[in-house]
């Protein structure tokens, strides 16, 4: 017989099956389960760490702390860059500005930031945010 992935198989007794609990007295681990008689350690809702004296080592770990948001941060573009990458008359959009190097994903929200005085004329903006002075500078 050739070795080949379809072939392969595991030593024996290199496998063992998993106890199974609580599956009546004809299996050997009914009744009690392997857990004994009375007392903290036969009860449920007590975890295997702390039976094994590991809650104080997890209490030492540092934890990851904050919050992390599921909202995409915007990529920020300031009309200084518009000015110097674009002439009268351009489409601003995500496509655009990613073709000049502006942004560097197409999927992230954009928003033009009005750091800068804004030099040209007669821009479309199309599929992005605009921050509140970009609007007063662009009437």
């Amino acid at each position: 017989m050739s070795l080949s992935l379809h072939t392969i198989k595991p030593n024996k007794g290199a496998t063992k099956k998993r106890k199974r609990v609580g599956r009546g007295n004809a299996s050997g681990h009914g009744t009690y389960s392997g857990r004994g008689l009375k007392g903290q350690r036969s009860r449920s809702g007590v975890s295997g760490l702390k039976r094994l004296g590991m809650k104080k080592q997890l209490l030492q770990i540092p934890k990851v702390r904050g919050f992390k948001s599921a909202r995409a941060k915007n990529q920020v573009v300031n009309i200084s860059d518009l000015n110097s990458n674009f002439k009268n008359g351009d489409e601003i959009s995500p496509k655009t500005l990613l073709r000049k190097d502006l942004i560097a994903k197409i999927e992230l929200p954009v928003k033009i930031l009005g750091k800068g005085k804004l030099t040209l004329k007669d821009l479309k903006f199309k599929d992005v945010k605009l921050s509140q002075s970009v609007k007063e500078q662009i009437k």
